[in-house]
């Protein structure tokens, strides 16, 4: 069995992978080798590809999730999403497909981009077994199928019974909104047992130990609306997986914690990452958050909102969302605004961690020429602007009322 990068990075042995990263993100080696010792970032590998870092120190990252569902099965439109993905500059995908052939349709995603791929393997598990059939071994050994294709990450929920228990009694209006979630509490529930994953945890790491592969921690227990508050289950689960992680990192097991997406009123969100912080350094994982729910059709833009407010007090990876959100499954067109909101609230989260950045200036510097060429350079998404500004001079909203030129026909005398 090959070492992992925190084993390389515990006896102090600096990997390709964590040179790539080092200069990549700007970190002095050393910083990096401590970081990804100790768990607070991590390096997703994909073989022949090129890693990626989350956590401490590093950029913040998007993923974007795509999949067929047992609604709606198009592995072409899934095709078309994979590689929207990559242009935009996605920086790790996660298919959670459920309709169709799931193992070809991973498979397609996998020939068709060099992005890490990440997976909920209990997902497939119910899918192919069946909702009343499936059984914990069944759960372990789609893990093992999915690590043994090659994914870089797989996402298991660390829900426990006495988690359940408490959800109870919480008065929540939406209840449990995670699928995963949802899908490994009935198989608790159906056999009376405690979750599979946990129960048989030194299994689990071992088999993501033999290909590198980064745990994600799941989030069952978020809210989803912004009136479904912080409660016990919430903190519990937060506890359990900042446990769980230090086991994995002691184990060589690389760790990345999803924790406080879903939706979160605004205010809370900084509270919500001190609370995960307060427990632990590993890389922070949020979906959204969302801080309304009124933005149904628009939650692209409600998500990216939460999402900058969360990178900038501290959050590590966001996982997109895209307007269809809670309607329907996003086309590819609708992928693309996701990927785009997320990016642009990854940037705004970056400059509130580490400074404003050099892209903004060099944008600004070429807006005041008139550069509109030297602008779309420097674009997120240089695409969609391209069709909305002149060739030269002013744009059509001022015209030759603008502002910029006025003053600067005046600062050169040329008024």
């Amino acid at each position: 069995m090959r070492s992992t990068q925190v084993e390389y990075a515990k006896n102090g042995t600096l990997t390709p992978e964590m040179e790539h990263v080092a200069k990549v993100e700007s970190i002095d080696e050393e910083t990096v080798l401590a970081r990804v010792a100790d768990g607070s970032l991590v390096v997703m590998v994909r073989e022949g590809c090129p890693p990626v870092a989350i956590g401490k120190g590093a950029t913040t990252k998007i993923n974007v999730n795509l999949g067929t569902s047992s609604a709606s099965i198009d592995p072409e439109a899934e095709l078309e999403k994979v590689k929207i993905a990559e242009k935009y500059g996605a920086d790790t995908i996660t298919d959670l497909s459920m309709g169709g052939d799931i193992s070809a349709i991973r498979k397609m995603v996998f020939d068709n981009t060099t992005l890490p791929i990440t997976t909920v393997p209990v997902y497939q598990a119910v899918v192919e077994c069946g909702m009343k059939e499936a059984t914990g071994d069944d759960m372990i050994s789609y893990l093992r199928k999915q690590v043994d294709e090659g994914v870089s990450s797989v996402v298991l929920h660390s829900v426990e019974k006495q988690m359940l228990e408490k959800l109870k009694g919480t008065g929540r209006i939406m209840g449990m909104v995670s699928k995963g979630g949802s899908f490994t509490s009935v198989l608790m529930l159906k056999e009376n047992c405690e979750n599979p994953y946990l129960e048989n945890f030194d299994e689990v790491l071992s088999i993501l130990k033999k290909n590198d592969v980064v745990l994600s921690l799941g989030n069952t227990m978020r809210s989803g609306c912004v009136h479904d508050l912080c409660d016990s289950p919430q903190m519990m689960e937060i506890k359990t997986n900042a446990k769980l992680a230090k086991q994995a990192n002691e184990a060589g097991v690389q760790v990345i914690i999803e924790g406080m997406g879903g939706h979160v009123q605004a205010n809370d969100i900084p509270e919500h990452i001190k609370a995960h912080r307060s427990l632990s350094e590993f890389p922070l994982f949020v979906a959204g958050p969302l801080p309304t729910d009124v933005g149904m059709g628009y939650d692209h833009i409600s998500g990216a909102v939460g999402a900058s407010i969360a990178s900038g007090n501290g959050a590590d990876y966001l996982c997109y969302i895209t307007p269809a959100e809670h309607l329907s499954l996003p086309t590819p067109e609708q992928v693309r605004e996701g990927l785009i909101a997320f990016r642009i609230a990854a940037h705004i989260g970056d400059s509130m961690k580490y400074g404003l950045d050099e892209r903004d200036k060099l944008l600004a510097d070429r807006r005041a020429k008139f550069d509109w060429d030297g602008q779309m350079e420097l674009a997120l998404d240089p695409d969609k602007p391209k069709g909305m500004c002149p060739q030269t001079g002013p744009c059509s909203m001022c015209g030759e009322y603008c502002a910029i030129k006025i003053m600067s026909d005046y600062l050169s005398g040329g008024v």
